[in-house]
């Protein structure tokens, strides 16, 4: 994850110009009531899925990161910084993956503006120490990369304690409408009660506990599930392992018969393709859900269903 830029910065200065010309938050749609909805932003795909399960037809979310884009080093134009600042509530994951968010918000203090940390609060796990050095390396202070696992959504029990932080959020936020947020959440949170349960029920008998994944995003899961995350890089996707790191997932996974080697959407496959070519694995997708792609948003996948083919892919790979 990379450091707020200096272009960025000028960036954030541009659009506070922009949003001092008369944006009145008070001119949002309305619902079918004829009450006005709340304008919500959130930073990407879970945090947008999580706060329209809440939210229902009481708000207008949007996300901000579009389709098919790698979150951790997206940097907000002057237009999605004016669309944060005229929001009524904002909403971000946290734990360093959004680097940019804490130089945006403090150009927005004194605003009306609600503010969700959906992960604060939550049991972090630390980064790995490859990710630390890489960091260090790049010249990143602990606030800007946090040494924290931001991937906290990827496992359902702590999505739903996501959920609940948007609940409560938008019932501070908005009232009026607090008990039917609480229903929403409510319904939505059975229903990752229900994946959680299949979670368990898949991982409780597997052959092995351990699986190779090319990006460092699936300790949480792992945790929550009594499995084991063997990471060829670290939590940014775009990090390239050393020479050091490949020889010794070679070895690792020649030495424990590994068979698949898991890569995911929105980055490339290549070095997970190099390890399985080097040990005779397949390669299946372990999808991080950092964002849809075209093809999964034409397919309707949301949250539960990507989880759900993430559950299928595991379950093969450590029953082989």
């Amino acid at each position: 994850m990379r450091m707020w830029t200096a272009s960025a910065a000028l960036i954030l200065t541009g659009a506070v110009l922009l949003t001092g010309c008369g944006n009145d938050k008070s001119e949002g749609k309305t619902s079918g009531s004829g009450e006005a909805k709340l304008k919500i932003e959130t930073s990407f795909y879970p945090m947008y899925e999580f706060t329209k399960q809440v939210a229902g037809d009481l708000a207008d979310v949007e996300s901000l990161i579009p389709a098919g884009v790698e979150p951790h080093d997206w940097e907000p134009s002057p237009k999605d910084i004016a669309k944060i600042q005229d929001a009524d509530v904002f909403v971000y994951n946290g734990a360093g993956l959004e680097g940019w968010v804490d130089q945006v918000l403090s150009a927005a203090d004194g605003s009306s503006l609600t503010v969700v940390e959906a992960s604060k609060g939550q049991d972090m796990m630390e980064g790995t120490e490859e990710e630390d050095h890489e960091a260090e390396e790049a010249g990143h202070d602990d606030h800007d990369h946090g040494g924290l696992d931001p991937h906290v959504w990827l496992s359902p029990v702590r999505a739903v304690q996501e959920v609940r932080a948007i609940e409560a959020a938008l019932g501070k936020a908005d009232p009026d409408n607090k008990e039917t947020y609480k229903a929403n959440a409510d319904a939505y949170a059975a229903k990752l009660g229900q994946l959680d349960q299949e979670f368990k029920s898949a991982f409780a008998q597997v052959k092995r506990k351990d699986f190779i994944t090319q990006h460092a995003a699936f300790g949480y899961l792992a945790k929550d599930y009594g499995l084991e995350q063997v990471p060829i890089a670290g939590l940014s996707p775009e990090q390239e392992p050393s020479a050091e790191q490949m020889a010794g997932i070679v070895n690792f996974a020649r030495e424990h018969k590994v068979k698949t080697i898991y890569f995911e959407t929105l980055v490339t496959s290549k070095v997970a393709d190099t390890i399985a070519k080097e040990v005779g694995a397949e390669t299946a997708v372990l999808n991080p859900l950092e964002g849809l792609t075209d093809e999964e948003k034409a397919q309707n996948l949301d949250y539960i269903g990507v989880m759900k083919q993430n559950l299928e892919a595991l379950k093969k790979g450590l029953n082989q």
